[in-house]
């Protein structure tokens, strides 16, 4: 089997790419001149790598010909929602020409592989308490430049099952974290700063956003293992939600990964204005059993393990400095 995954160099990308070689294929990725390679730095050499714009439909249409892809996995694109609302354009441009690309590169050369779709659960956007947990018959009102982007995608996907066959299987993935993940985010953000309060080279601060949002929260290696299910034995045309069903505010996320610091000093959390959004959603907490139905697919790391391993991760990524120790 051969398997196309963009965003391969990425946090969901590489987990997806370190699972397709276990599970026997063959696995292309595009990357470009400054792509990082880190996170495929064990498997770089059991992966094929080529040298691909996205946003280039010649470029695009041979790296698909290279390729010829029994399946495609597309998950790259612009997806940090506060950048968004400093490049909107940008990242709505990106985001969408890069999937049309790939969409008429398969058209053109009349391959017919399985196509996944990343969407996210910020297509949701503004949820009510009432409509939680979220099904994927929720209205979508999104409240980010980010949101509106995936939302493109999303129906790009219907529209290209719709009028041409493409045979697109549309994911909306809540939150996700664990190794790898950008330090942007807030999960890895918070980890990487308490790693350098352990190292002594930051202050026993921690600055934060918005606590009170609560968001449900899975681990990137079990999301992964989704996509991959959805394409096994999920429907064509259809959309699917990935979630654990359990919602975490961003305060216990915190308390979380305190809990697994290696300190010797009490930690003061203080927000900060940087870190607020124009606009934010209060609660995404996701219904995954239309995913579940068709594919038995369950979350199967628990969030505790997921944050000691992101706390972990950065430990490696900022070297054997000495740490304090607790009392």
């Amino acid at each position: 089997m051969r398997v196309l995954i963009t965003g391969i160099t990425g946090f969901a990308g590489s987990h997806l790419a370190e699972y397709a070689l276990d599970q026997g294929a063959e696995v292309f990725g595009p990357i470009r001149v400054r792509s990082r390679l880190e996170n495929i730095e064990e498997i770089k050499g059991r992966v094929v790598l080529v040298d691909c714009d996205l946003r280039d439909f010649s470029s695009v249409l041979a790296l698909v010909n290279a390729c010829r892809p029994d399946r495609i996995f597309h998950l790259a694109g612009q997806s940090y929602v506060p950048t968004s609302w400093h490049a909107p354009a940008e990242t709505i441009q990106n985001n969408v020409v890069c999937q049309v690309n790939l969409f008429e590169a398969v058209r053109a050369l009349k391959l017919d592989p399985l196509i996944q779709v990343a969407g996210s659960s910020e297509e949701y956007g503004l949820v009510f308490e009432s409509e939680c947990p979220i099904r994927e018959t929720n209205p979508l009102r999104p409240l980010s430049p980010y949101g509106v982007s995936k939302i493109a995608q999303d129906f790009l996907g219907y529209q290209y099952f719709k009028s041409y066959g493409l045979r697109v299987i549309r994911t909306r993935a809540f939150n996700h974290t664990g190794p790898r993940r950008g330090e942007v985010f807030v999960t890895s953000n918070f980890a990487k700063q308490i790693v350098e309060i352990e190292r002594g080279v930051r202050p026993p601060i921690l600055e934060v956003g918005n606590l009170e949002t609560r968001r449900d929260f899975s681990d990137g290696r079990d999301i992964v293992r989704g996509y991959w299910l959805a394409l096994e034995k999920a429907t064509p045309g259809e959309v699917y939600n990935l979630a654990s069903g359990q919602a975490y505010s961003i305060a216990d996320i915190v308390k979380m990964l305190l809990s697994e610091a290696r300190l010797g000093a009490e930690v003061q959390v203080i927000p900060s204005a940087d870190r607020m959004r124009p606009s934010d959603i209060p609660l995404l907490l996701g219904h995954c059993g239309k995913l579940r139905g068709e594919t038995r697919w369950v979350p199967q790391i628990p969030l505790e393990r997921t944050l000691a391993d992101l706390l972990e991760y950065w430990r490696a990524r900022l070297g054997d400095a000495p740490a304090c120790t607790r009392p």
